[in-house]
């Protein structure tokens, strides 16, 4: 049997402005959920996948101390070869994977994933590789897909199959108007061939002298090439493309927000992957409620009360008194006596006084639906307002006692003077 490979896109510090002030900090996909990392959770499936050798993320963050750490550590892990491929600008989804086909190639593999680095998931890898050997009669790549509402479906790429074949025969990214339910998830699996459909997509950018549009409006180089823009519908019209459904948890990560939505799925799948990753009841331990993640290093006081949905990273203490639910608490963050975080995310190295309360407003009313609006929200609403949302504190954050903290956005290294309420403190 040939080997399999896993390609995880993860973009660069171009993108990734909506996830913001956190990116400010740490890359985006080494951002923590559930106690990890956002691309451990898909090395961690491609793991799983039988004959898969080797796995290369690709993208143009500077190979910084963090990605070299994530990086031997998941090798060492997982025993598995991870590298990282830099491009030298931003080249697109497919831009990315032409311009380093040679190394994907490398060692003759059967196949490939490509998973975006922006989406978790219940990702169901293997039995998507077997629906595409077992249905590939020339298609050269299937992709993994979800049923959305119609509302929903116009800010995914939209897909109309052949029910019978399950070929891709129409496919629009983001439509302005509806055209079906059926969206694309962001994961793939590839014949080497689709490395010549990239190649015949650059060719015709460069005999038009081309100048396309990223999807944020932004200009786009003749390199820069997007699967779902460029290669999609072409492949689409030729039926080399297949559809493989899942009906398990899925969503992207595209702003702060859908980070806590993708946090209580992770915690509630790892009631079937890693039970001994969730925290349970005991004499002379805190009050757990629901699911919750505590890093082996923090210090939780037994007078607190934690959960659902929480997850609480290495270093941070917990306080007498403290209540959390539904946030996400970072390295080394101080929660002091009798504060209350909800819905909320708590940078690196901050303190939150005693008797403070940091809070933002749910804006997922159905806990077991599919997709975040959080997600796609836009920053401020018609009226100028910042729209309902969780609270972020950047790192170093200084939340004096007895104050309260209500959806807003602080930007690192900031000692908070009194109250906040819908404001963003720079």
């Amino acid at each position: 049997m040939r080997p399999l490979k896993a390609i995880i896109l993860i973009g660069g510090r171009q993108k990734g402005t909506r996830f913001r002030p956190l990116s400010l900090e740490l890359p985006k996909p080494l951002f923590p959920v559930a106690g990890f990392p956002m691309i451990y959770h898909h090395i961690e499936a491609c793991s799983k996948v039988p004959g898969l050798r080797e796995i290369l993320l690709i993208g143009n963050y500077q190979p910084s101390e963090s990605i070299r750490q994530f990086i031997n550590n998941t090798q060492r892990e997982f025993k598995i070869q991870v590298r990282y491929l830099q491009e030298y600008t931003g080249l697109g989804t497919a831009g990315g994977i032409y311009h380093f086909r040679d190394q994907i190639l490398a060692g003759n593999p059967e196949a490939f994933f490509v998973l975006n680095g922006d989406i978790c998931g219940d990702l169901p890898l293997a039995e998507m590789y077997s629906f595409h050997v077992e249905r590939s009669d020339g298609s050269q790549m299937t992709l993994l897909g979800a049923e959305a509402t119609m509302q929903e479906s116009l800010n995914y790429g939209c897909l109309v199959e052949n029910a019978a074949t399950h070929h891709v025969v129409h496919y629009v990214e983001k439509p302005s108007t509806f055209v079906s339910t059926k969206i694309n998830c962001g994961a793939y699996i590839c014949s080497p061939a689709i490395l010549r459909d990239i190649a015949a997509v650059r060719r015709h950018h460069q005999d038009e002298n081309f100048s396309g549009v990223n999807g944020d409006g932004s200009l786009r180089s003749i390199e820069s090439i997007s699967l779902e823009r460029d290669v999609f519908p072409e492949l689409a019209s030729l039926d080399k493309l297949l559809v493989f459904y899942t009906e398990g948890f899925w969503s992207q990560i595209k702003s702060p927000g859908s980070t806590l939505y993708a946090n209580r799925h992770y915690l509630k799948l790892y009631h079937k992957t890693h039970p001994n990753r969730l925290v349970k009841n005991g004499d002379g331990q805190a009050t757990i409620i629901g699911d919750v993640y505590i890093h082996p290093t923090a210090e939780v006081h037994p007078s607190a009360t934690i959960g659902p949905n929480v997850s609480i990273a290495q270093g941070v203490t917990v306080s007498p008194g403290v209540r959390i639910r539904e946030s996400i608490i970072l390295d080394n963050a101080t929660l002091q006596d009798h504060c209350c975080i909800l819905y909320s995310i708590v940078g690196w190295n901050s303190v939150v006084g005693p008797w403070s309360r940091v809070e933002g407003t749910p804006c997922d009313p159905n806990p077991n639906k599919p997709f975040a609006k959080l997600q796609s929200m836009p920053l401020f609403n018609n009226a100028g307002k910042l729209n309902p949302s969780i609270t972020i504190l950047g790192s170093d954050v200084q939340v004096p006692g007895e104050v309260i903290v209500l959806n807003s956005i602080v930007l690192p290294h900031k000692d908070l003077a009194g109250s906040f309420r819908n404001q963003i403190i720079l």
